[in-house]
């Protein structure tokens, strides 16, 4: 497991499309390490007891408009005070401005300050979001990730068993592919795992025989994302003839990733089976068993309440 322990500003500067007001401020080895973020508004008061320095800062208008009620003098000071701190970037968001005195001291204490026109809210939640999922618990495996009907499908098996093929099959019918040969997953939280593609490979097929395609060149844009929750895993596998394989689907089976279990579903391989199709209704059955419907137990219940009917017909017949 790989956990990542710290995030560069520069990659968040690029993910957020952030102005940089402190150009002579090196961005190199300057690195976000937590997800949280702080508004320093008791900062701003004076008060620096129990303060987080190590969050990134944000200035909305509200902190904005009080700052300016303060004399020249006064800001200065908690300028001062909290670039002293180490904090690792300012950002001011909703359209306002740092003053001179801000950079001045900015660029004195080596802290880089952006600008950003979102509201401070958005892009606070928007931050935080990308953080969680930036520096969360991380492990690569061997699989393929496809997005059917809005369900995130993990394709696992053994090489050359047939994964990259279905998930070109289930591209072609209009769903989109995440990842191919290579799975990032990271573990945003106790219930959700996030699934993404390297760098180097994402939008990539291999397809043996053939080589290497780019999805999204030859299908367009819609065929492909960049990442998604992790629903529903389908392990590919030879048919193996003697051994029994669930056919009612009554009980679930789960496989396990950083601690948090995902419904699987093993598919035994034989000549003929047409692997987007099953994928896909598995991803719909699946949809359905989240919203309360389950087909198995409804056939289990028809059945159960077939016999008591019988039952009850020879009761009343014998009497």
């Amino acid at each position: 497991m790989n956990t990542q322990s710290s995030v560069p500003i520069e990659k968040l500067v690029q993910k957020m499309d952030l102005v940089n007001r402190t150009e002579s401020v090196s961005l190199e080895g300057k690195m976000l390490t937590t997800p949280e973020v702080n508004r320093p508004a008791l900062q701003l008061t004076g008060y620096f007891d129990y303060f987080d320095a190590d969050r990134l800062q944000v200035i909305g208008y509200v902190e904005y408009t009080y700052l300016d009620t303060l004399s020249r003098e006064r800001k200065r000071v908690i300028y001062e005070r909290l670039l002293a701190a180490k904090i690792p970037a300012l950002v001011y968001t909703t359209k306002t401005i740092p003053d001179e005195d801000m950079l001045e001291l900015a660029v004195r204490y080596d802290v880089p300050v952006f600008m950003t026109t979102r509201e401070t809210s958005a892009f606070v939640a928007e931050v935080i979001r990308w953080l969680n999922v930036e520096l969360a618990p991380c492990i690569t495996i061997h699989g393929v990730l496809v997005d059917v009907y809005g369900e995130g499908i993990l394709i696992m098996g053994e090489s050359g068993i047939g994964k990259s093929e279905a998930a070109l099959e289930l591209i072609k019918r209009g769903h989109r592919l995440i990842t191919d040969d290579v799975v990032e997953i990271r573990k945003v939280s106790d219930h959700s795992l996030v699934g993404t593609a390297p760098d180097i490979t994402r939008h990539f097929i291999e397809l043996r025989g053939i080589g290497i395609i780019n999805v999204k060149t030859l299908f367009g844009v819609e065929s492909v994302m960049d990442t998604t929750n992790i629903d529903l895993v389908i392990k590919l596998e030879e048919w193996d003839k003697d051994k029994e394989y669930d056919r009612l689907g009554l009980q679930e089976e789960y496989t396990e990733f950083l601690g948090n279990r995902v419904t699987c579903h093993s598919l035994p391989i034989r000549p003929g089976r047409n692997l987007a199709v099953i994928v896909e209704s598995a991803a719909v059955n699946h949809r359905q068993k989240k919203m309360g419907y389950n087909a198995a137990q409804e056939l289990y219940n028809r059945v159960q309440q077939g016999i008591m009917k019988n039952m009850a017909k020879h009761k009343d017949e014998e009497e």
